[in-house]
């Protein structure tokens, strides 16, 4: 009897192993597709997701997060002038958070309302520094409720602005203990709204991942007599897996938030597919390119490409990395 109990426990042993090496070599899988589909354009989205699930060989130790100062950031540390990147569409962000202005028939539809120190300077200031009227801004959709998006909404609406956010965010922000000014809830967006002002119509779809209530759009851009659509993807890092304290739960393991977050990125690459999406966006300059591109637009020559307008295939394989680094780290989670 003990020798048969011995026996089967070294078989059960044998099997939790070859489970174990097929769960991460499935990751491992996962993480070299993800890589092929990123090539060399995509690097800051693998470095917020697979390289949170696997850091590549080599790579150090990421460092820890340093103390926040009190107070807010020195303003030569985070201001970025505002830009025209479309006919219709003006960058109004900072160096490293992203807010775009929608120009329309009958007003401005603004993306993301960054923090509460910066919106007035950055927005506002931003907007009149363009031609344009802040007073105009009629509506702002919040792609996710983290402070550096939903930070300024709250200043927005106070001076006329609707505030548009998915009813988990804000629930996610009525029950947040925030510094700056909460909005009060307004509009409370569905997946797959239009959302239409004058001549312009944006869709905006709920994608919950990094956020339970996440919104990604599908925004119409012109270019002279072209008209492209933009892919805006609403969240992007891996924040269970750099802050879990603000996501896991008993009911909502890591394994809750790589599935929600896998399904909505296949979905969303569907949907922009289908839509002709050819322009990415990002709510951060690092995740789209915004660093290098908006330069380019100063000297970009007439008729010559658009550095935003990245074709069909550049955002199929955008969302392609999302999704499959969230596979690589649902499979890696299901042996941890």
């Amino acid at each position: 009897m003990r020798l048969r109990i011995t026996l089967t426990f070294g078989a059960v042993l044998m099997a939790i192993g070859l489970a174990v090496s097929v769960e991460t070599q499935g990751s491992d899988e996962y993480i070299a597709k993800a890589r092929a589909a990123s090539g060399a354009d995509f690097s800051a989205l693998l470095g917020v997701t697979c390289d949170l699930v696997k850091a590549p060989a080599g790579a150090p130790p990421a460092a820890p997060a340093a103390p926040a100062a009190p107070g807010p950031p020195a303003r030569a540390t985070w201001h970025a002038e505002p830009a025209k990147v479309f006919d219709n569409l003006y960058f109004v962000g900072q160096s490293e958070y992203s807010a775009w202005a929608v120009t329309t028939s009958n007003g401005i539809i603004l993306m993301d309302a960054i923090f509460d120190y910066s919106v007035e300077d950055e927005v506002v200031n931003g907007l009149k520094a363009l031609g344009l009227d802040p007073a105009q801004i009629k509506y702002v959709v919040i792609s996710h409720a983290h402070g550096d998006h939903v930070g300024g909404a709250g200043f927005l609406q106070k001076r006329g602005a609707r505030i548009v956010m998915s009813a988990a965010d804000w629930d996610l922000m009525d029950a947040a203990k925030v510094a700056y000014l909460k909005p009060t809830r307004d509009i409370v967006a569905t997946d797959g709204q239009k959302l239409t002002l004058g001549d312009t119509t944006v869709t905006l779809y709920v994608t919950p991942g990094h956020t339970l209530g996440t919104i990604s759009s599908l925004i119409p851009v012109k270019d002279g007599t072209r008209t492209h659509v933009a892919a805006y993807w609403g969240g992007t890092a891996f924040n269970w897996l750099r802050g879990p304290a603000a996501y896991i739960t008993p009911e909502r393991p890591a394994s809750f938030w790589f599935t929600q977050y896998a399904n909505s990125a296949r979905r969303f690459r569907d949907l922009a597919g289908a839509a002709g999406a050819d322009v990415l966006l990002s709510n951060h300059t690092n995740f789209d390119g915004s660093k290098a591109k908006i330069p380019a637009l100063r000297t970009r020559a007439a008729g010559a490409p658009h550095p935003y307008v990245v074709g069909k295939d550049a955002v199929r394989r955008y969302l392609t990395v999302a999704d499959d680094c969230a596979r690589a780290g649902l499979s890696a989670s299901a042996v941890r």
